[in-house]
């Protein structure tokens, strides 16, 4: 009898559209030189791998850690899927082990798409109650995705209106040399604005000249014209 890994690999390669992976694997920057290296897809979009999470609600963590381990990218996309029900519906030991499986997992978890869909169901909510002192570790990390990692995972806490931690993670950050991570950065930042419109313009009073252009663009996105071109030329 195949393992639950197993027979959930197949159903996945059942979905497979060899077109649909020629356009993810340039869309995810999968050639050489390239933040997505390496990386194989089956070709298939997320609201079929999200219906089958579903059927699979009660996967365990050997499951998903296997599926983390494949070399396809919605297989470890699906994974993360069940990762986050796993999470959801489990005891206060369940979710650390899952929590810890994940940090483990982080060279796996290596494309943006991947971390976004997941960080701040995982991390973000695991540490909502705890110390954070881990995101600060992750924030100097020389793995990108565990950097992006330890920003994206603050969204959990944005939606609480909780913004020191974003704000912290976005200075160590402001100088990180990856265009990534400059779109991550902006991003939060202006989450953060979306809520607390004067946390956001105080952290970029202090460094929006320093800013890469990208994540200055995206921090201030939804700005009124005015005030975005002040920031833009420097006049803020």
């Amino acid at each position: 009898m195949p393992s639950p890994a197993t027979t959930i690999s197949r159903e996945l390669h059942a979905l497979a559209s060899p077109e649909t992976a020629a356009i993810l694997q340039r869309f995810f920057k999968t050639g050489e030189g390239q933040y997505g290296a390496g990386d194989v897809f089956l070709g298939i979009k997320v609201p079929p791998l999200r219906a089958l999470a579903k059927q699979y609600r009660d996967a365990d963590l050997r499951t998903i850690g296997k599926l983390l381990q494949s070399r396809y990218h919605e297989e470890r996309l699906f994974a993360l899927l069940l990762l986050m029900q796993f999470y959801q519906r489990g005891t206060e030991a369940d979710q650390t082990a899952a929590y810890n499986l994940y940090l483990a997992s982080a060279q796996r978890i290596n494309n943006w798409d991947l971390v976004d869909i997941s960080a701040p169901h995982i991390v973000g909510r695991h540490l909502a109650n705890k110390p954070r002192n881990i995101l600060k570790t992750l924030a100097h990390s020389s793995l990108l995705w565990e950097r992006r990692i330890a920003i994206i995972s603050t969204l959990h806490f944005i939606r609480l209106h909780d913004f020191g931690d974003t704000l912290r993670i976005a200075g160590i950050l402001l100088h990180d040399a990856h265009d990534l991570m400059h779109k991550a950065v902006g991003w939060m930042l202006r989450e953060v604005g979306k809520r607390d419109l004067a946390a956001e313009e105080e952290f970029l009073i202090q460094h929006y000249r320093a800013m890469p252009r990208t994540m200055l663009r995206y921090a201030i996105e939804r700005f009124p014209e005015q005030k975005r071109l002040q920031y833009l030329h420097g006049t803020a």
